[in-house]
């Protein structure tokens, strides 16, 4: 080894210490502690689950693979944060290719043909803890406008790997009637009509 290609191994050495170092510093657990600003949702380190009952017998459980959205911040002041997310229907992934195709596209089900997009714009937050709120907002699906609130909990904020700035953590779930959005095939077979929603979420400074 020659000693040019010694120094380029330690220099990558020493800036994946450093990257490790920095992501193993305890995160800030408390909102006001992070900085203010906007944000962008981390699609590799976010799921969007969803669950119904499947004739009593079981939770029937997929998720989506594609979301993308904006968090703007004020750690103050959380109640004036705001969140806007977009969800493809198209990405449902329910482990069985085949019938991702038909839950996507299908009128029945999402029909992601004529409504491309699933969208939540935030409204009003309310602090319920420390590191707890209620966040109302319109959720838009199929064509259908409602309010949804979801229970959210702040987990911190710190370095992730390969990331510049600071990375919010946030977790959120909800449970919303399918109905109320025009979605009511098999209701009367047994498939739940109340749907949980689960999110687990970053969002990268800048």
């Amino acid at each position: 080894m020659s000693f040019a290609q010694y120094l380029r191994r330690a220099a990558a050495l020493a800036g994946a210490i450093i990257a490790i170092s920095a992501c193993a510093t305890p995160p800030q657990t408390t909102p006001s502690a992070a900085p203010a600003g906007n944000y962008t949702l981390d699609p590799t380190h976010t799921s969007v689950t969803w669950s119904l009952s499947h004739a009593g017998l079981s939770r029937y459980t997929a998720r989506f693979d594609k979301t993308t959205g904006t968090l703007n911040f004020d750690p103050n002041t959380p109640e004036n944060s705001a969140v806007y997310i977009t969800i493809d229907p198209a990405s449902v992934s329910t482990g069985l290719p085949d019938f991702d195709k038909t839950i996507a596209m299908d009128r029945k089900y999402f029909d992601a043909e004529n409504y491309p997009e699933i969208t939540f714009v935030s409204t009003e937050i309310t602090k319920t803890g420390d590191n707890t709120a209620l966040m109302t907002g319109d959720l838009t699906f199929r064509g259908v406008t409602k309010p949804v609130t979801l229970k959210t909990q702040f987990y911190g904020a710190g370095r992730s790997f390969g990331k510049p700035g600071q990375t919010l953590g946030f977790s959120a779930r909800t449970t919303i009637k399918r109905s109320s959005f025009n979605m009511t095939h098999l209701i009367s077979f047994g498939i739940g009509d109340d749907v949980e929603i689960v999110i687990e979420t970053e969002f990268n400074e800048g």
